[in-house]
């Protein structure tokens, strides 16, 4: 994932801002506690993911679902998934493992939320075939996707089917820099509980709002390729642990790099440090490439 990729991320400031007002208020909502976490990469591909499966692995997915308990899954954004697909995919993975699939690019990039009522009820219908192990859905609009073309968004989200929970990442800059305009649209994703997606990535730190729409926190995380991956990984879970104090009910962190091969390394970095600092027990993820230890 080369979204927001920079020459020399030693110029970057990764530092995080501060929360929205608002992202308290939306937690303190929650009286259940914590109840989900969920950490993956984006994809299970041998050739993205080199070094990370064992030599003679025969199914991609069975394997990475052993190493971990979700996916971030990219592949349904180029093709509409089945629900013969769907199925087999599920079946594939352990009892609590989880999907989170994107919503087919035909729907975000090409009809741009126009006219879009067949292929989401297509989209709808297959992915929960996933039945429990269906995660969130979640849709990437285009850069050039502004606000004005909100009475789009606001029809999309209207209509959703809402037994399929859903997540929505917003790209365009102008969502973030007209505070009017983030209120109205958050009030929108608030009043249908729709997830507002948070990208931390180098080039695009307009896109770390640190808005909450929910009590589910679902993070898109790209690494750098750089030392500094490492650091901005212990500040998330420092924020995030506040975050859990203040009502967190739902984590969901999928970690990306440009040079995709390095995700399971932070993540299991990431994971790790979790244990560590929160007394989780989620398994380790392993490299093919290590005969013992960890890939950290």
């Amino acid at each position: 994932m080369k979204f927001g990729q920079v020459e020399d991320p030693s110029k970057i400031d990764f530092t995080l801002p501060k929360d929205h007002p608002a992202t308290k208020k939306i937690l303190s909502q929650n009286k259940k506690g914590l109840k989900n976490i969920s950490i993956g990469c984006a994809k299970w591909n041998k050739t993205d993911l080199k070094g990370f499966y064992p030599k003679g692995t025969k199914d991609e997915l069975t394997y990475y679902a052993t190493q971990f308990n979700s996916i971030e899954l990219n592949a349904t954004f180029y093709g509409m998934p089945t629900p013969d697909q769907v199925q087999t995919w599920k079946e594939k993975t352990p009892e609590d493992f989880k999907f989170f699939p994107k919503i087919t690019n035909s729907v975000s990039h090409f009809r741009r939320l126009i006219d879009v009522t067949e292929p989401v009820t297509q989209f709808a219908t297959s992915v929960m075939q996933f039945d429990e192990k269906l995660g969130m859905v979640f849709l990437q609009l285009h850069d050039n996707f502004k606000p004005k073309d909100y009475d789009r968004l606001e029809k999309f989200v209207k209509d959703w089917p809402k037994e399929v929970p859903l997540a929505i990442e917003l790209r365009n800059t102008e969502w973030f820099t007209n505070e009017e305009i983030l209120d109205t649209t958050c009030a929108l994703f608030e009043e249908h509980n729709i997830t507002n997606i948070i990208v931390d990535t180098a080039g695009r730190r307009d896109m770390l709002h640190m808005r909450l729409t929910t009590p589910t926190a679902f993070i898109r995380y790209v690494g750098a390729n750089a030392e500094s991956d490492y650091e901005r990984l212990d500040d998330w879970l420092e924020r995030l642990a506040k975050w859990k104090d203040e009502g967190l009910q739902n984590l969901y962190f999928f970690v990306h790099q440009n040079i995709e091969k390095a995700s399971p390394l932070l993540s299991a970095y990431f994971i790790k440090k979790m244990n560590e600092e929160w007394k989780t027990e989620f398994h380790i993820p392993k490299m093919a490439t290590e005969s013992t230890g960890t890939l950290f």
